[in-house]
């Protein structure tokens, strides 16, 4: 299971954007292409695991799939793949360069003042 070791990698940035904000994390959207093969769920379950006891426990992981795509060398058409399949369906040739669907990007993350917490519990 990478999600869990993916959920350790992103926590770092969301920490750090947290304490810059002196913010609590709500949600953070993910965007991840298809090659990557993250099982969304899994993804957001090692999350909220590895989050607990920081700013971002409880918040939310929104996953974000990205289809995969590519670029013909031949005549650089850019089509979409399915099945794993890199044949360009305009000249039939298997020289093919990925354009999208192996991305990994924390795209959001939506933060609440912790001012605004230690308001609504006095």
């Amino acid at each position: 299971m990478h999600e869990l070791s993916l959920a350790e990698a992103i926590l770092p940035s969301v920490l750090a954007i947290a304490e810059e904000h002196r913010a609590r994390v709500m949600s953070l959207t993910i965007q991840a292409g298809a090659l990557q093969m993250i099982v969304a769920e899994s993804l957001a379950m090692g999350f909220l695991a590895v989050a607990e006891g920081t700013a971002a426990e409880g918040a939310r992981l929104i996953v974000e799939p990205v289809a995969v795509t590519a670029r013909c060398r031949r005549c650089e058409l850019v089509f979409g793949v399915e099945d794993s399949i890199f044949l360009c369906p305009d000249c039939h040739v298997a020289d093919a360069e990925t354009v999208t669907g192996n991305e990994l990007v924390l795209l959001r993350v939506e933060l609440e003042p912790c001012e605004s917490m230690s308001s609504t519990t006095s």
